[in-house]
């Protein structure tokens, strides 16, 4: 996975361990600008190709909000996002990739 992917992945997770189960565009993109991730992101169009490949990845699901519920709220209906099994997988791959590695022999890190 790509940086952005991967923050994209680590933000839901944070998300649903918080209770969203569900989350929109611009959700993620406030919770990466709270976690710092804001860099990664150099447009919001970005962040929507960079979900579309995790959802074609099967990293994320996605389906369209109840049409009555953005019209109560006076909005557009949005793209709801979740993050699978897959996906919680291949972040925690992700992440023990990114951990410093013991060196397979012990006298050479001490050389």
């Amino acid at each position: 996975m790509l940086p952005l992917e991967t923050a994209i992945v680590a933000a839901g997770v944070r998300l649903q361990r918080d209770g969203t189960q569900e989350f929109h565009g611009f959700a993620i993109a406030r919770e990466l600008a709270n976690a710092g991730d804001a860099r990664k992101l150099t447009a919001h169009g970005t962040l929507y190709k960079a979900l579309d490949r995790l959802e074609t990845a099967g990293l994320l699901e996605s389906s369209w909000e109840d049409p009555d519920r953005a019209a109560d709220e006076g909005r557009p209906r949005r793209r709801l996002y979740r993050v699978t099994a897959a996906g919680a997988v291949a972040l925690a791959r992700a992440a023990a990739d990114e951990r410093p590695h013991a060196p397979a022999n012990p006298r050479l890190a001490s050389s």
